[in-house]
């Protein structure tokens, strides 16, 4: 008798994304509390726990407990922007990955902010259902280059 077929099996990885997903924590920086809510909402029906902030300055400050794997931000603040997420991030190894969470954001500023380190847009009016999807997929890209072996250095001769 041929085994059922089952679709998350298909991919190597999805069991381990899904899995570490589960425990993943993440840190929603917004302070439009209609967009904010609806990212919260998203996340808990998937199972994801999530903690907020309003302003990058609080972000930052809660992020350096480098318990995040994940943070969903607005692209500008009046306190700052995304990118003093990526530098905190690099600057203590902290490793979580940031998603844009965007109402206006032209193709140029979308193709910036992959290239600066975002992992990726979301266009916070018509993308919100992928949200979860895409904190799995985030929570496992950190996971897995905190692991993966560094190359090692080349000593001199």
């Amino acid at each position: 008798m041929p085994e059922p077929f089952r679709p998350d099996e298909t991919e190597p990885n999805s069991l381990l994304v899904r899995s570490l997903s589960n425990r993943a924590r993440i840190l929603i920086v917004c302070n439009n509390e209609v967009d904010a809510d609806g990212l919260r909402a998203v996340l808990r029906e998937a199972g994801l726990a999530s903690q907020s902030a309003r302003t990058i300055t609080a972000a930052c400050d809660l992020a350096r407990s480098g318990g995040f794997q994940v943070v969903f931000c607005t692209p500008y603040l009046e306190d700052g922007s995304w990118r003093r997420l990526i530098d905190l991030a690099h600057y203590h190894d902290l490793g979580f990955e940031v998603v844009l969470l965007a109402r206006t954001f032209s193709d140029k500023e979308w193709a910036e902010a992959l290239q600066e380190g975002a992992f990726d847009v979301l266009d916070a009016l018509s993308d919100l259902a992928r949200a979860a999807e895409v904190a799995r997929s985030a929570a496992g890209a950190d996971y897995l280059r905190r692991f993966r072996p560094r190359p090692r250095q080349k000593q001199a001769a």
